[in-house]
């Protein structure tokens, strides 16, 4: 399953994500798939993509940064799967 990965940066401050992130990586366990990310140009969130068969691997890789970021978690699909089963309905 896809999930967009909201963190809301504590303190409106990126330095210490992207300092841990140097000195550790992002930290996730095997089968917790990194897509793709964004960032607000004025630093307060990070938009992730990511991949995983069993959510308990996003808690876990959550539990790494939570002291540094508030998390918001939506399980998303694909437009182009979406558009082809919506179809069939219309």
């Amino acid at each position: 399953m896809l999930f967009m990965v909201i963190e809301k940066f504590k303190n409106r401050d990126a330095k210490p994500i992207y300092r841990r992130f140097l000195e550790k990586g992002r930290m996730m366990p095997d089968g917790l798939i990194y897509k793709e990310s964004w960032i607000e140009a004025n630093f307060e969130r990070c938009f992730q993509l990511m991949e995983c068969d069993d959510v308990s691997l996003l808690q876990e890789w959550i539990l790494e940064w939570q002291d540094l970021a508030e998390f918001e978690i939506i399980a998303v699909a694909e437009s182009k799967k979406t558009s082809e089963l919506v179809k069939k309905f219309l």
